[in-house]
């Protein structure tokens, strides 16, 4: 894959889970009204351009699992695999 993100933003690939209820009935991924988003970072931009001139800082680096903001980011297509891209700023914590 070649693809580079931008400024703060972040190149994530969804992790996902598939539930089964206790009986063994897996539900389908179009139940996720309480799911939380959590994502693997592929890629990570060099930082948001500050009015001094210099690059903030990332706070998380490739490999990191992380949790994000449901709503935010784009959903985009790569080599067949799809991602999302989000801002910094949306995520909300690292997964330890």
């Amino acid at each position: 894959m070649n693809i580079q993100p931008l400024n703060d933003h972040i190149l994530v690939k969804r992790i996902k889970e598939e539930e089964v209820t206790a009986s063994g009935i897996v539900l389908p991924d179009t139940v996720e009204k309480d799911k939380k988003a959590e994502g693997m970072v592929v890629a990570v931009g060099p930082g948001k351009m500050l009015k001094s001139g210099q690059r903030s800082t990332m706070e998380v680096s490739q490999g990191d699992r992380i949790l994000f903001k449901k709503w935010g980011g784009d959903d985009v297509e790569v080599d067949g695999e799809e991602y999302k891209i989000i801002s910094q700023e949306d995520v909300l914590a690292l997964l330890k």
